[in-house]
């Protein structure tokens, strides 16, 4: 059954409502999303066994039969150990997507199948060290023993069964032939990210404000010659990975070639992180291009790099994205000051609002030639205090490249109006650039929406870094001091609208007729009543009496 990947998205979601009486939308993507991985990951390693050549497949045999029949006794181990050094993992000839499928249709599937199925898989993740980060406990959220699937472990096993049948029945490609499982996937993680509510914010970001971000830190590598053939992108707060993707699929090409692009990411939540994990994979990104941590970002720094001489030094990268949960709390005791990541900046950020936090991690981490774009609340454009004192530290270095409104409501997880901040550390340049965004979207039953057009814009002005009347302004460093360094987006684009004036004579004649009208109604409407009343003499006869 092939189609787009919106009509597929849809087929998987009605198989997801089949669920959906049963348990949370937070819970049932686990079984989905997970399932499909599963089917990916074995279809995959069935890829790579025929373009190796190592299976001997014979006639009218199919290549998953092939594999039982050549991976099994002694030679098993070799067969694992090949698989997990090329692919970073290797699944058991028994427990591939295709035998499982068999056995569901024979209804020889055994309950304790799926435990095995995931227990081999893990075992397995453990062969090649350099992998095994990627994809050891990656299905840890399926959880096969929830009583919301059955009353006991026959009901939850035929439940298992009857899902990985309906999604074995789905072909992820489109009506040209192109695999679009990654595009599927994509769309599923939305779907289900806009049923769980305010829980979405911590894992998903949408399409259109990703790509903006995108598009933001790798702008103008088209027109540099001399930019390197491969980009490193790190999110310290990656939730399903989607914005990782979208930096890769926004990237320009130089010479016909876009850059090869190496994946770095870090969440704090161990079940997004698993989805991110899958994600990524599910879009054709190999163990070796992906480095994705499960770890708390403010509390355990990422990774550095040490030099021949032993000497530490933070991990750099070409483009750093984020989009953190706005405010967070965090520990920001007094040791804090000594972290190299925050004690240049003359104060911590708040205990109850972590934002800029977040923004000194990742300038930490940025390239002296590289560009971070961040998404936050208004909030830190003009909050005084200890962000005040950070936000003009940053300023003062000539960190702070562009500040641009965004519409409210584009969220999933909040109504509320967001921008986005750009930085770049090799600013020959000492102006700011305010973008008003604000007011261009499209309006749509839940939320707002961002146009083709309306990114167009953004990332234009961006690029033209020249007023535009009620949208843009290059506000000097001068301005900024007079306004004691405060970002208020307001206070650099006038976007007021002047009223007509009013006329009072009109107003005045207007209201006279009102008046007039309302008092020939008025009489109309007495005269009607007393009619009525004194129609029949007879019949009130007697009421000066009452």
């Amino acid at each position: 059954m092939a189609g787009s990947a919106k009509q597929l998205t849809s087929q998987l979601w009605d198989m997801a409502n089949a669920l959906r009486g049963k348990m949370d939308a937070s819970m049932y993507q686990n079984y989905i999303l997970g399932f499909i991985f599963y089917r990916y990951l074995s279809e995959y390693q069935e890829h790579y066994l025929v373009d190796s050549g190592l299976l001997d497949v014979r006639d009218s045999e199919t290549v998953n039969a092939a594999y039982v029949r050549e991976a099994t006794g002694e030679e098993l181990d070799d067969w694992r150990e090949n698989l997990s050094d090329e692919l970073g993992y290797a699944i058991d000839p028994e427990y591939t997507w295709e035998s499982l499928i068999g056995k569901i249709q024979n209804q020889t599937l055994k309950p304790e199948d799926f435990q095995e199925m995931l227990i081999r898989f893990n075992r397995n993740t453990q062969l090649n060290k350099n992998a095994e980060a990627d994809f050891s406990h990656v299905f840890d959220d399926i959880n096969l023993n929830d009583s919301k699937l059955g009353n006991n472990t026959n009901e939850r096993a035929k439940s298992l069964a009857t899902l990985m049948d309906k999604i074995n029945g789905i072909q992820f490609i489109d009506d040209n032939g192109h695999d679009i499982l990654g595009d599927v996937y994509e769309y599923l993680i939305a779907e289900f990210a806009g049923n769980s509510g305010k829980k979405a914010g911590e894992f998903y970001t949408p399409h259109e404000v990703s790509r903006i971000l995108a598009k933001l830190v790798s702008y103008g590598r088209e027109k540099d010659r001399e930019v390197a053939d491969e980009f490193s992108v790190y999110d310290p707060t990656m939730g399903s990975g989607s914005l990782l993707l979208t930096v890769e699929s926004e990237m320009p090409q130089i010479d016909g070639n876009k850059p090869i692009v190496q994946f770095y990411g870090q969440e704090l939540n161990s079940t997004t992180f698993n989805l991110a994990r899958m994600n990524l994979m599910m879009h054709s990104v190999r163990y070796d291009r992906m480095t994705l941590r499960n770890a708390d970002t403010l509390e355990m720094d990422w990774p550095d790099s040490a030099d021949t001489n032993g000497i530490d030094y933070p991990l750099l990268f070409d483009g750093v994205v984020a989009n953190p949960p706005y405010s967070q709390h965090w520990d920001n005791n007094a040791s804090k000051m000594k972290d190299p990541r925050f004690k240049d900046y003359g104060k911590l950020a708040p205990k109850t609002k972590a934002d800029y936090a977040f923004v000194e991690h990742g300038l930490y981490h940025l390239k002296d030639t590289g560009r971070m774009a961040i998404v936050l609340p208004h909030g830190v454009l003009f909050r005084g205090a200890a962000e005040g004192t950070i936000r003009k530290a940053i300023i003062d270095k000539n960190y702070l490249d562009a500040v641009i409104g965004l519409p409210a409501n584009l969220f999933y997880s909040t109504g509320i109006p967001t921008v986005v901040l750009v930085f770049a550390k090799n600013r020959t340049n000492t102006d700011v650039l305010f973008i008003d965004a604000s007011k261009d979207f499209e309006k749509n039953k839940n939320r707002n929406h961002l146009r083709e057009e309306d990114i167009d814009k953004i990332i234009k002005t961006y690029g033209a870094r020249e007023d535009v009347e009620k949208y843009a302004h290059v506000a000097t460093l001068d301005e900024i001091k007079e306004n004691d360094y405060n970002l208020n987006i307001p206070r650099y684009v006038d976007t007021f609208e002047e009223e007509e004036p009013i006329d009072i004579n009109e107003v005045n004649r207007q209201l006279a007729e009102v008046d007039k009208e309302i008092a020939d109604l008025t009489a109309q409407f007495e005269a009607m009543i007393a009619d009525l009343v004194w129609t029949d003499p007879e019949k009130h006869k007697n009421d000066h009496l009452l």
